[in-house]
């Protein structure tokens, strides 16, 4: 079942609010409607399985591999009609004219990445997708200092907080990194 119209949906947020599961949740709805879908993740990101995408709370979805963003243009299937990007802040700037793109093919483009980096600064190519974006959701995690809403990714070293200079780009889940508020969140200089 082909869209009428393409489009790009962000999901978006802090590690551990929820990006995986609500991009799962909108591909299982797609396969529901008899969607073509085609998944594509960044290489880097072996985490948990190489061919599939997986939440943190454990929901998968099968899914390809990539090295780079142009590889998703060689790799799509003639009969897909929704394509979806997982953990797009590790991918290059060309994963905006890509997802664009395929968007304006007529495709229906869902892509999840965090919009901050362990900085609390703009991560990759994200900020570009959700201005380009039809539709963008924000979502939050839980401060586990707190409890409140976090909207930062913590990264820790050693137990504490990884220091401005670090590398920006590892990839890790709850042994790296932590959900924290505004308050919470600490990046020493």
């Amino acid at each position: 079942m082909k869209h009428n119209n393409g489009s790009i949906e962000v999901i978006t947020g802090s590690m551990f609010c929820g990006k995986t599961d609500e991009l799962i949740r909108r591909l299982r709805r797609a396969t529901i409607a008899k969607q073509k879908i085609q998944v594509f993740k960044p290489a880097i990101d072996i985490r948990y399985a190489v061919e599939k995408v997986t939440s943190h709370a454990g929901a998968q979805f099968d899914a390809l591999p990539v090295e780079n963003s142009s590889e998703i243009l060689n790799r799509l299937e003639e009969d897909a009609t929704v394509i979806a990007i997982d953990e797009a802040q590790f991918f290059d700037e060309g994963i905006i004219s890509v997802a664009t793109k395929l968007a304006e093919s007529g495709l229906r483009v869902i892509v999840a990445g965090l919009d901050t980096d362990f900085r609390a600064e703009p991560f990759g190519p994200i900020p570009a997708l959700m201005a380009k974006a039809e539709k963008v959701r924000k979502l939050r995690a839980i401060c586990v200092v707190c409890g409140d809403d976090a909207s930062r990714t913590q990264r820790l070293v050693n137990g504490e907080p990884a220091k401005y200079d670090d590398p920006v780009v590892i990839v890790g889940a709850d042994e790296l990194y932590e959900a924290r508020c505004r308050e919470h969140h600490k990046v020493p200089r």
